[in-house]
């Protein structure tokens, strides 16, 4: 199915690892022109050269309102219109309620959703001249809770509402705004939180195995699917909706793995 992305420029946060990674790729090879925005400008450009210039990048440290701002506007003058945004780029750093304090939660909020709502807002008014489309990435914390983790999952609660708040806003201008929901999906960063956990071997095959659906990690490649398909005009009349991409893990009974 040609998904009609070709020359979009489409904005990826975090496009250099992991989910967002793989998003890139997808766009890439549908012939859209996916922009990287991650911090680390080596980890950027391993992307764009292996994608042989087909990507592009910009250095910017999220949790900077400025540098929110400023990425979005050098965007704007290197192509000259947005067609897509993915909010990506986070990470689920562990900041609980009983061991967590106000300084590290809201270097959390900033770290997982305060620039999901900058890059969006500084966006949009390209967005409304291409009448282009949002995906936020999220997490199933904010549904099912997982433990010592308040401030990622209350940033993901507020992916979820602000998907279903801008889906309604922009109702006016024709954008079209959806989330993607992640449970169980392999990366770098997830392969890191396993290492830190005792057993992670024996605890890796535990989770593999509640996963309902062919009781396997779901992959960026999976998710990266759906966004693309999301980004594009063949999913024309949907928006405001939390799509799970998860194998069932979410929603279904585990105890029929």
């Amino acid at each position: 199915m040609d998904l009609q992305l070709k020359n979009k420029v489409i904005i990826v946060s975090g496009g250099a690892k992991g989910i967002g990674e793989g998003i890139v790729k997808v766009l890439a090879a549908e012939g859209a022109i996916p922009v990287i925005i991650g911090r680390d400008k080596a980890d950027n450009l391993k992307v764009v050269n292996e994608l042989g210039g087909q990507a592009h990048h910009f250095v910017a440290e999220l949790t900077d309102p400025l540098q929110c701002e400023s990425v979005v506007k050098s965007v704007i003058a290197k192509f000259g219109r947005i067609d897509g945004l993915v909010n990506n780029a986070g990470v689920n750093d562990g900041v609980g309620l009983e061991n967590g304090s106000y300084e590290q939660f809201i270097a959390s909020l900033h770290k997982n959703l305060v620039h999901y709502y900058l890059l969006a807002h500084h966006a949009l008014p390209e967005l409304k001249k291409s009448k282009g489309a949002i995906v936020n990435i999220g997490s199933k914390t904010a549904e099912t809770g997982q433990g010592n983790t308040s401030a990622y999952a209350a940033s993901n609660g507020g992916r979820n509402a602000l998907t279903r708040e801008w889906a309604v806003e922009l109702l006016p201008y024709g954008i079209r705004v959806n989330a993607i929901i992640v449970a169980e999906c392999w990366t770098p960063l997830y392969e890191n939180w396993i290492k830190t956990l005792p057993n992670p071997e024996e605890k890796l095959k535990s989770i593999v195995s509640k996963i309902p659906l062919e009781q396997r990690m779901t992959t960026a490649e999976e998710i990266a699917n759906m966004a693309a398909f999301l980004l594009s005009e063949r999913s024309s009349h949907t928006t405001g909706q939390l799509i799970h991409v998860d194998g069932g893990y979410t929603h279904l009974d585990r105890a029929i793995s």
